[in-house]
């Protein structure tokens, strides 16, 4: 049977003449700067950034001179989440992270923007009279020499306009990255493989008027080229309902419903065509007089001059710029019934819009030769629409997909949107680029917000990146991952301690390893010294202050003279009663200045003999400078007045000393609800010290609640935790809804980021199990992020008591091997 279809080779119709210095060449003489288009990440804008965005797009279109287009080009390709699983250095909890999320499908965006100088005869083609129906194309001679230099100088405005906004950032594409190198595809072939893949190959184009084809892949194409199919109003953004609530708005561009909220492979055209305007006025001027004239002969023709004379109203009073204008949306799948349901999806996702969803047939083969990158000359004219530019940009998508952090450092969480893997850095990289000026961290989620979950994620990817890690727990929260450390590093590390009578922690404040004891660590004896002394309500005097520092700097100095003396809390208590007090009778202090005895007196206890001399007077020091996992479990003296306070003093000195010695490495101090010991009046200036000083030492301060009536009450944690941490971590916050300007106020939120707190947890997919997060930064970035693990770091971090007790049940039956019960338990429960 004799082939009748007609073929022709890309190369005949192929309608690019060159790529020279970054820019396209058509045969038509066109000229096309391509850019990189980087947006604002989903989820993060207001209504006045996406009204600031929209303004700078206007302002850099306007620059551009007559006959130009502006083309911007969305790619939405759909992926599976690849795991890196080749590394050597992975633990088994990182391993078990990214197999959790192998072959997770997203969408892919990449945000192209071509920008084409073509002439006035070009601008009015047709689909009859395109490069895909003409036999062959002839190139043309080049534009003049200055039409192109102006048009260049141009380009240069509209690049700098849209990079000082601080929203958008364009990037200029190199001859390589449009035409590709040996490694890598270019951006047009990218386009002709429907791809964004380096590793594409051309296919075979099946271009018919009622259907289209790329390699195995048919196309559906929905357009908006027709002023009665597009909506009756527009605006830069609008309100995103699954994540909104009557007390916060959540917001997106416009266009969004086509962007990232169309779960498909798609592809987004947007076209600006600016023409002339004046001269498009008159014409509709004498189109307006021709209506008036024949309006006795039909209604429509009255009405239409009606529409006409608004049109050109709104660009006199406003001095508006007329253009034409373009939007398309191309979807495809290689099966046909996915591409019935695909077709049915972007026709419904346009009706969000309240665009009227048009399913173009006809003239899919023009429409995809014009898209080509550096052909927007050849779009038909016939298609497009005359509008102003500031309601024609209103169609551009205004958000993209949320991004890897640049920086190696940082933890993986997981896109509240899609659910694939996010790496975010949320200690160097804002400290590097100013956002933030301190690496510390308030984390605010009540009980059952996912709060341990979230804080054993952070703390397990710190200690795996080489930080020392030190928390100070009321709640079991970290013993499973403890315990696992523990055992992978053959007790070398994962350090658990919990306050026992028969073997409590002990410590001497007075010992230093050097023998020298600086400004820092003589402060941090008059704070715990003035901790035992001191009531919480019974601040002491400037006089009693300036008589205990010149005892502590006066007993520090006889042991640096004194070799044999043995520094511990039992000689400096000798020391006050035998020698100090001498010296006050010489000094004439009176005892309402300073009661040496009654002092004596209160501190008796901790001296030899009292009830608690064990606890300052240990001969053995806490040998922790080399452990980089060290948990101190406080549940059992929560409640006890005396030792709650005092034992967390010892493990903060014990954090300092290790934040101190250890140069050029991270390390990180976490407080659950253990703060509030010390965050008690006459411990204050400890914490102070603490918040303000770690940051000089490549470390960072971490304090954990999870009542939201503690940071309302307490003017410590206001003056100091939240003052001094630059990042804040809220979880769910749902049920303190009623409370939240309190807390807004507190944090300093604003109320973009009150929206995105408050929108925690309202539409989560119902086949992933995941609690969502939000965390701040500096109080300028922004986002929310979900807390999705794998089953094997499910059972490493839960706090269930019963799921607790069958992982140690099971680790035991197993001579101990607690990775491998871990194991077993996350694959009984996939079997199930």
């Amino acid at each position: 049977m004799k082939n009748v279809m007609k073929t022709a080779t890309l190369e005949s119709k192929f309608p690019l003449l060159a790529v020279e210095n970054g820019c396209i060449i058509s045969k038509d003489a066109d000229i096309t700067m391509a850019y990189r288009v980087e947006l604002p990440e989903l989820f993060t804008l207001t209504r006045a950034e996406y009204e600031s965005m929209h303004s700078t797009w206007a302002k850099a279109v306007k620059v551009l001179p007559n006959y130009s287009i502006v083309h911007k080009q969305d790619f939405f390709i759909e992926e599976g989440y690849k795991p890196d699983i080749c590394k050597e250095d992975l633990s088994f909890l990182s391993r078990s992270f990214e197999r959790h999320f192998n072959e997770r499908p997203y969408l892919q965006h990449t945000c192209y923007l071509f920008l084409t100088k073509t002439t006035k005869e070009h601008s009015r083609t047709t689909s009859s009279f395109n490069a895909l129906t003409r036999g062959f194309i002839i190139p043309k001679e080049m534009q003049d020499k200055e039409t192109v230099t102006r048009f260049m100088e141009c380009c240069g405005q509209f690049e700098r306009i849209v990079n000082d906004s601080g929203l958008l950032r364009i990037i200029r594409l190199t001859d390589e990255d449009i035409i590709g190198s040996k490694n890598s595809a270019g951006i047009i072939e990218k386009y002709f493989s429907m791809s964004q893949e380096d590793a594409t190959s051309l296919q075979d184009l099946s271009l018919g008027a009622g259907e289209m084809k790329v390699g195995d892949n048919y196309l559906c194409l929905h357009t908006l080229s027709d002023p009665e199919d597009l909506p009756s109003n527009v605006s830069t953004d609008c309100r995103y309902e699954r994540l909104s609530t009557d007390r916060s708005d959540c917001r997106l561009s416009f266009a969004a419903p086509i962007g990232i909220l169309l779960t498909c492979n798609h592809v987004v055209n947007q076209y600006l065509f600016i023409d002339d305007s004046a001269e498009i006025l008159r014409k509709f001027e004498q189109t307006a007089r021709n209506m008036h004239s024949l309006s006795r002969y039909s209604r429509s023709n009255q009405i239409n001059r009606e529409w006409i004379e608004e049109y050109l109203n709104e660009a006199h009073s406003k001095g508006l710029t007329s253009i034409r204008a373009h939007c398309n949306v191309m979807a495809w799948s290689d099966d046909r019934e996915k591409l019935k349901r695909i077709k049915n999806d972007v026709g419904s996702q346009l009706a969000l819009m309240e665009a009227k969803p048009r399913h173009n047939t006809v003239d899919v083969p023009t429409l995809f030769w014009a898209a080509i990158p550096g052909n927007a000359g050849d779009f038909p004219s016939e298609e497009s629409f005359h509008t102003f530019i500031e309601q024609a940009l209103c169609l551009f998508i205004g958000e993209t997909s949320y991004k890897d952090s640049l920086s190696p450092f940082g933890i993986r969480m997981v896109d509240r949107l899609t659910g694939k893997p996010v790496h975010l850095d949320i200690s160097d990289l804002p400290m590097k680029n100013g956002t933030i000026t301190n690496r510390n961290k308030f984390i605010l989620g009540p009980s059952g917000s996912g709060k341990s979950f979230f804080t054993n994620h952070m703390v397990r990817q710190y200690y795996e990146q080489g930080t020392h890690v030190l928390l100070v727990d009321t709640g079991n929260s970290y013993q499973g991952l403890c315990n696992l450390i523990h055992a992978r590093t053959h007790g070398e590390d994962g350090i658990y301690f919990t306050y026992e009578e028969n073997n409590p922690i002990a410590f001497n404040p007075f010992y230093v390893e050097d023998g020298i004891f600086d400004i820092e660590k003589k402060e941090s004896i008059k704070t715990l010294i003035l901790t035992l002394w001191k009531r919480d309500d019974e601040p002491p005097t400037r006089a009693e202050e300036v008589a205990l520092s010149n005892a502590v700097n006066l007993f520090l100095e006889k042991i640096r003279r004194d070799s044999g003396l043995k520094p511990s809390f039992n000689t400096f208590y000798e020391f006050i009663r035998d020698e100090y007090q001498n010296i006050l009778e010489k000094k004439r202090t009176r005892e309402k200045d300073f009661d040496v005895w009654g002092f004596l007196n209160v501190l008796e206890p901790y001296y030899k003999g009292g009830e608690y001399d064990y606890l300052l007077n240990s001969d053995k020091q806490l040998d922790l400078q080399s452990k980089r996992f060290i948990v101190f479990e406080l549940d059992n003296i929560k409640d006890n007045k005396v030792l709650f306070p005092i034992v967390t003093i010892i493990i903060m000195e014990t954090f300092i000393n290790k934040m101190r010695k250890l140069k050029g490495i991270r390390k990180m101090i976490l407080l659950e609800e253990a703060w509030k010991a010390i965050s008690k009046e006459g411990m204050a200036e400890y914490l102070k010290y603490l918040f303000k000083t770690v940051r000089k030492f490549f470390g960072e301060a971490v304090v954990v609640t999870q009542e939201v009536e503690d940071i309302i009450s307490s003017p410590i944690v206001k003056g100091t935790i939240i003052n001094n941490s630059d990042c804040k971590i809220l979880l769910d916050q749902r049920k303190y809804m009623n409370k939240f300007d309190e807390i807004q106020t507190l944090l300093g939120l604003t109320d973009k980021e009150r929206a995105q707190i408050l929108s925690i947890n309202m539409s989560n997919n119902p086949s992933r199990k995941y609690k969502e997060v939000w965390i701040g930064l500096g109080g300028t970035q922004s986002a929310v992020y979900a807390t999705e693990v794998s089953l094997e770091e499910y059972y490493t971090y839960t706090t269930e008591e019963t799921e607790k007790l069958e992982l140690m049940r099971l680790t035991e039956k197993l001579g101990g091997n607690i990775e491998l019960a871990i194991k077993q338990l996350a694959e009984s429960k996939r079997e199930k």
